[in-house]
């Protein structure tokens, strides 16, 4: 299918003078390789302010607070940069997301004001609290739960409008990563708090009904990890005919789900609407009432393309070769 990639130079500067991606939106997902990034964007960024002496309320605006979002956001402070970074969700970017204990494998790198980091595998868990000892001991500018809406030239430098607010910067570097807005189902009840988009702690649907919505690694993790929680029912829809997309490891364990009971498998089916106490199914052109405590909708995220297309940012589809 091809997959969208900014363009981007070799001091990871787009066509847009000023405006600079860095991490997996660049199309470099490892950890190490975003932390690299933000690091070398910042030093990019740290020259065009110096060369053309700009004067905004930030020198630059981080957008995104996962691995290369923090790596930039230290080097703007080593290098004295007024800096502002801005995360739609929480800290950790991707791997903020993954199920409870999922392991992560990454290569040791070196961060800004820090050191070394030396993590080769580690857990979700682990990996975020570090995050968080990151943040606290470099007391990092970071605000949480706001999505940048609007970003407009203003001079040599720009307006950015966000879900809270407006603030103005030199440069700024996006550090979003490739997972977007939650992709939402358009159905009815689908506002109800029951509702989530990522699984945080397998533990809370402990003697719950639970519904997940998907097909992909993250709707097949959630489902496992759920059913293996006392007294959790778990259903898993999927529109499509067959798990196609995930990880064999992952196909396997649903079906063994399956075979032992753990967990009702719906495929070919679409929810059509969600309600406190149950859900309606439509599976294979019946219409199937369960009753549901919770709702998972795990069925991707909606890329940041048109954000991207909306600034002005040249993008370009690039396809594996086999």
């Amino acid at each position: 299918r091809g997959v969208d990639i900014p363009n981007v130079g070799p001091d990871f500067q787009t066509n847009i003078d000023g405006i600079y991606i860095a991490g997996e939106l660049g199309g470099m997902g490892l950890i190490r390789n975003a932390i690299e990034q933000g690091c070398q964007a910042m030093e990019a960024i740290a020259k065009r302010h110096k060369s053309k002496k700009l004067k905004s309320q930030y020198d630059v605006i981080i957008v995104g607070a996962g691995p290369s979002g923090i790596a930039a956001s230290l080097a703007a402070k080593e290098k004295g940069l007024n800096y502002l970074t801005i995360d739609q969700d929480s800290l950790g970017g991707t791997v903020a997301s993954f199920p409870k204990r999922k392991l992560v494998m990454t290569s040791p790198a070196t961060l800004p004001l820090i050191g070394k980091v030396k993590f080769t595998e580690t857990t979700k868990e682990a990996l975020i609290e570090f995050w968080q000892s990151v943040e606290k001991k470099a007391q990092l500018l970071i605000k949480f739960g706001e999505r940048v809406e609007a970003v407009a030239r203003n001079g040599d430098g720009f307006d950015v409008k966000t879900t809270k607010g407006e603030y103005s910067a030199g440069s700024l570097l996006l550090a979003i990563g490739r997972r977007g807005t939650p992709r939402k189902l358009g159905v009815p009840g689908e506002d109800l708090s029951k509702v989530t988009y990522k699984l945080i702690d397998a533990e809370q649907y402990q003697n719950t009904h639970v519904l997940i919505v998907g097909g992909g690694d993250s709707a097949l993790e959630s489902a496992v990890s759920i059913s293996e929680q006392p007294g959790a029912k778990v259903t898993l829809s999927y529109r499509s005919a067959a798990f196609s997309r995930a990880k064999k490891k992952n196909r396997d364990k649903i079906e063994r789900a399956e075979a032992d009971g753990t967990i009702q498998v719906l495929l070919e089916s679409n929810v059509k609407s969600i309600c406190e106490e149950h859900v309606e199914i439509d599976h294979k052109g019946t219409i199937v009432r369960l009753r549901n405590d919770a709702v998972i909708v795990n069925a991707g995220g909606i890329l940041p393309t048109g954000f991207l297309k909306d600034i002005g940012i040249e993008i370009e589809t690039k396809y594996g070769t086999a």
